[in-house]
C-alpha cells in the first residue's frame, strides 16, 4: 500500500500482543504484555512481610482494675471541686463499676454485693493488703460523694441521696458526712424522727457544726408541729 511522499511506508502486524513497525531506515518493536502490564512489572504482586506485633497485656487483671477505679474516683474529685457535679456523678459511678467488674474477675458475679465485702470474704487473690484496703475506702468516698453531687443539684433526689448514705454507714456507722446527709435526706422526705435520729448522731460527732445545729432546730420544731396538728384533730 503506498502513501504520500514524505510520509511513513509501513506495514502493521499484529500477533500475540506483539506491534511491528517497519518505516524507511527504522524497525521499532514496542512489547505490550497481555493485560496491560509494562515489561517491568513483576509477574506476581509483591506482599509486605508480615509483622508480628507485640503481646497486648490484658486490662481486666485485678491490678489494672483497681488502678483504673482509683483513677476514676480522683477525676470525681476534680471534677467536684470544679462545681462539675453531673461529671463528677459520672466518674463515681465509672469508678464503681470498674470494683464490680474486679469483683467478677476474682470470681463473684453477684453484682448486688458490696466490693469491699467481696473482697473480705475472697481469702486468695492477687490483690495486696494495701490494695485491697485502697478499694474499700475509695467505695465508701464515692457513695460519700455523690450523695454531696446529688445535693448540689437543683432538683434533689433525696431518696437516692439517703441510699447512698445508708450503704456509707453499713460499713461506717460513725461517719459524719453520712450521718448528716441521711438527716438531710430523711427531712426532705418528710420522716422527722428518722431525721432527728441521723441528725443528733452527727452532731456528736461536730458539736459545733452549725448545719447540723440548723437542721436539728428545724427538724424539731416539724415534730412539734405535727404533734400539736395531730391533738388538734383529736375530737
Amino acid at each position: 500500500m503506498s502513501v504520500e511522499q514524505g510520509r511513513f511506508e509501513g506495514m502493521i502486524r499484529k500477533g500475540n500482543g506483539t506491534m511491528s513497525v517497519m518505516s524507511g531506515s527504522a524497525n521499532s518493536t514496542v512489547v505490550q504484555p497481555p493485560g496491560g502490564r509494562s515489561r517491568g512489572a513483576a509477574r506476581y504482586p509483591q506482599h509486605a512481610p508480615h509483622q508480628s506485633g507485640s503481646m497486648v497485656k490484658p486490662q481486666n487483671e485485678p491490678a489494672d482494675l483497681v488502678k483504673r477505679a482509683l483513677d476514676f474516683k480522683t477525676q470525681g474529685t476534680q471534677c467536684y471541686k470544679d462545681k462539675k457535679y453531673r461529671e463528677a456523678i459520672g466518674k463515681y459511678h465509672r469508678a464503681l463499676l470498674e470494683m464490680k467488674g474486679l469483683c467478677r474477675v476474682l470470681g463473684d458475679p453477684d453484682t448486688s454485693k458490696s466490693p469491699s465485702a467481696v473482697l473480705t470474704s475472697i481469702s486468695k487473690s492477687s490483690l495486696t493488703d494495701e490494695q485491697k484496703g485502697a478499694v474499700e475506702n475509695a467505695e465508701l468516698e464515692c457513695y460519700n460523694s455523690l450523695a454531696a453531687c446529688l445535693l448540689q443539684m437543683e432538683l434533689v433526689n433525696y431518696e437516692r441521696v439517703k441510699e447512698y448514705c445508708l450503704k456509707v454507714l453499713r460499713k461506717e456507722g460513725e461517719n459524719f458526712k453520712a450521718l448528716y446527709r441521711s438527716g438531710v435526706a430523711y427531712y426532705h422526705l418528710g420522716d422527722f424522727n428518722k431525721a432527728l435520729h441521723y441528725l443528733k448522731e452527727s452532731h456528736k460527732q461536730q458539736p459545733t457544726d452549725t448545719n447540723v445545729i440548723r437542721y436539728i432546730q428545724l427538724t424539731e420544731m416539724k415534730i412539734r408541729r405535727n404533734a400539736q396538728r395531730e391533738k388538734s384533730e383529736v375530737p
